[in-house]
Formats: structure tokens, C-alpha cells, sequence
């Protein structure tokens, strides 16, 4: 979406605008490839629509209104998954109109707040866990004369959130049905820990644990006239399992747009590392500041402007260059070869989007050398 940014000062407000080259862009900031975004997102839309699933993409991952457009457009994405109702609501006013949130809500103002959302135009399913929290949700939206889709949790392996038993998920989905202004429409079943499994087989062997439970729940609640509609689930990292066991009908990815260096190292479908599928997309650009030291360069892209928890970040196109520390403000980067001077430009590859992306109010979108657009990263910070 093409926007005014003449209010904005350059290396104040904005790291860029439109039509400079990527030698101009102040630094550290986020840059998209927007040609490998766009391939990214195609690829996974073709493989989604070709086995007859849907995709619900992931807008915790890049929290932009203007990518998850991108993902509905060209991938086929039928809406957004959300973690925090702040989260959902940003999305919700950009004008996105199919949110997941797909966590659980029992703060009651938070309640409150996920009850009105409808009123600004978008369809709102929500995740339980806990027979109470249907009739906390229900009170809500009859106050504001709303509705809500719900799907029941299953804790699939993950040991976090969930219902353990299929006899568990049948009292709620019992509960829901007869709620005023709920509707139980079906099953969230997504395993976090199972995302980053390094080996394709130790993956295969995790998921046994998710089928077993999908399947026995919606046995149990097709025999009591209570089948699930969506069941939902599938990360970057074991989209390929969901889509081939014959249990799922909608996945959840998210990454592999962007596709960070934590999960490009990971196996994926065919044993082959995810980054042979999809390609890096997401840059955290960042220039030289010193080179006072023989071997070492220091750059301006420290822990404030990535996170560091999953690793450091990979140094993209650059041979003989690693990243060996990340402090608060700089980055140090062994340079034996003296190939770095101050004031070069290097392109990092984050360990992990999500949190990195969270760090930043903006996404400078680059066509080949040029600035292309800037898009702001709309639900930064938005974590209540």
C-alpha cells in the first residue's frame, strides 16, 4: 500500500524512502526482498490449494498488516492467526477480517476487548482450554451482542496449553454448543517444540504424539454429534506432516515467508534443509562502524535491534565473515581477511523473525537495488 510519508524525517521517523538504492538506507533496520517474499508465499499457496487445505498464516511472525495482505493475495491465505487480543486488534482495524486468536483470553478485560472485536467487521475464532472460560466468553458477548467461532485446544506434545484427553475436549465442545453467541467450529492442535526438531526423522517420529490425539478427539466427537469443522495446526518447521495425514485442514505457518537462519538448518520435507525450499526474504541490514581492532569489525546491529536467543545471525553473501557477538549496541564480526571497511553494508539473516521483527517500526521493501515501498510493522509491541 503506497503511503504519504512526507511527514516523516529520514533517520528519525523512516530508515528510507522510496527510489534510494540500498547504500542510502540508514542503518540497522529490516529489509524485505520482496521478489523472494512473493516466491515464498507462492510456493506455499500451490502446495496448500494443491492437496485441498487451507492456510492461516501466521501474524505473529512479521505483525504487518501490509505482509499478511501479501499472504491473502498471492498465497491464498484465508486470514491471520494472533497470539494477544492488542495483537488481533491491530490487525482487525488494517482491515483484515478472518483472525484466529489462537491462544487462550481469560484476563477479563482482555474478555472484553476480544467481545467488541467483531464490531469492527472481522469473523473472531478463539482457543479454550478450560470449561470456565466458555462462560466467561459467552457473558462477554451477549453484553455487546457479538459472536465467536472456538476451537478446542489439544495439547498435542508440547506440554504448554491445551486439553490432554479427548474426553476433556468433548465437556467443552458440549459447553460451547450450548453457550449463547459460541460456536464450536473446531480444533486447534499446533506443536511449538516440534517446529525445530533438527532431523526430519526425529520430527516424523514427535508426530505420532499429534496424530494420536487429533484423531482419537475427533472420533469422540464425531460420535457424539460434535465433529470439528477446521482442525488447525502446522508450523514451518512440520506443515509437510500435517498436510499429508489425512487429519488436517488448515495450516498454520508462518516463517517460512520470511524464513530465518534457525529454520533454514532445519530438515524439512524429503530431508532437505528448509532453506532449499523457501528462501531468506527478511535482512537485517546493518553498516560498519569500527574497525579499530586487526581481524575484527564491528557493526551497528546489536542485541536492540535482533534478538539473539535462538543464535546469531548468518552473514548473507559474504564468504570468509562470521558474526561471533552480539552486545546492546554493536555487533562484532570476525573479518580475517580484512575484507569489511567502514561504513560497508552487510545483510544479516535473523535467528529468529519473530521477536527481531518485534523490535522494529518499519519494513524497507526492495526490489532488486531500489527502495520500493516502506511498510510499518503495525502490531509492534502489541503484547497484551
Amino acid at each position: 500500500m503506497a503511503r504519504d510519508l512526507s511527514e516523516f524525517e529520514l533517520g528519525y521517523d523512516i530508515p528510507a524512502l522510496p527510489g534510494m538504492t540500498e547504500a542510502e538506507v540508514q542503518t540497522p533496520c529490516l529489509l524485505l526482498d520482496l521478489n523472494a517474499l512473493e516466491r515464498n508465499i507462492r510456493k506455499l499457496g500451490d502446495y496448500v490449494r494443491a492437496r485441498g487445505l487451507r492456510h492461516r498464516s501466521h501474524g505473529k511472525m512479521h505483525k504487518s498488516v501490509d505482509v499478511q495482505r501479501l499472504q491473502q493475495e498471492l498465497g491464498g491465505a484465508v486470514g491471520v492467526c494472533c497470539q494477544k487480543v492488542s495483537e488481533a486488534e491491530a490487525f482487525a482495524r488494517g482491515g483484515i477480517t478472518d483472525i484466529l486468536l489462537s491462544n487462550q483470553v481469560r484476563d477479563p478485560h482482555k474478555i472484553d476487548r476480544l467481545a467488541r472485536l467483531p464490531q469492527l467487521g472481522a469473523t473472531l475464532t478463539v482457543c479454550i482450554d478450560d470449561l470456565p472460560n466458555v462462560a466467561e466468553l459467552s457473558a462477554a458477548v451477549s453484553r455487546h451482542g457479538t459472536k465467536l467461532d472456538c476451537y478446542i485446544e489439544l495439547d498435542c506434545g508440547a506440554g504448554r496449553c491445551g486439553v490432554s484427553t479427548p474426553d476433556e475436549a468433548l465437556a467443552i465442545a458440549r459447553a460451547i454448543a450450548a453457550a449463547p453467541g459460541l460456536r464450536f467450529t473446531g480444533l486447534q492442535a499446533y506443536n511449538g517444540a516440534l517446529q525445530h526438531l533438527p532431523t526430519a526423522a526425529r520430527r516424523a517420529q514427535a508426530f505420532t504424539r499429534v496424530t494420536q490425539i487429533v484423531r482419537d478427539t475427533i472420533a469422540v466427537l464425531h460420535d457424539a454429534g460434535l465433529p470439528p469443522e477446521q482442525v488447525s495446526g502446522a508450523g514451518s518447521g512440520s506443515y509437510y506432516l500435517e498436510a499429508d495425514s489425512g487429519l488436517f485442514t488448515e495450516l498454520q505457518c508462518g516463517s517460512y515467508a520470511f524464513m530465518d537462519a534457525s529454520y533454514a538448518a532445519v530438515e524439512g520435507e524429503g530431508s532437505l534443509p528448509l532453506g532449499q525450499t523457501f528462501e531468506p526474504a527478511l535482512f537485517l541490514l546493518t553498516s560498519i562502524m569500527s574497525k579499530a581492532r586487526p581481524g575484527v569489525a564491528v557493526c551497528d546491529a546489536g542485541l536492540k535491534a535482533q534478538s539473539a536467543e535462538s543464535g546469531l545471525p548468518a552473514i548473507h553473501g559474504q564468504a570468509g565473515l562470521h558474526f561471533t557477538a552480539c552486545n546492546d549496541e554493536h555487533g562484532l564480526i570476525a573479518d580475517p581477511q580484512g575484507q569489511l571497511a567502514v561504513n560497508d553494508r552487510l545483510r544479516l539473516v535473523p535467528s529468529h523473525c519473530d521477536p527481531t521483527c518485534n523490535l522494529h517500526d518499519w519494513y524497507v521493501g526492495m526490489r532488486g537495488d531500489v527502495v520500493e515501498c516502506l511498510w510499518p510493522v503495525t502490531a509492534r509491541g502489541k503484547c497484551l
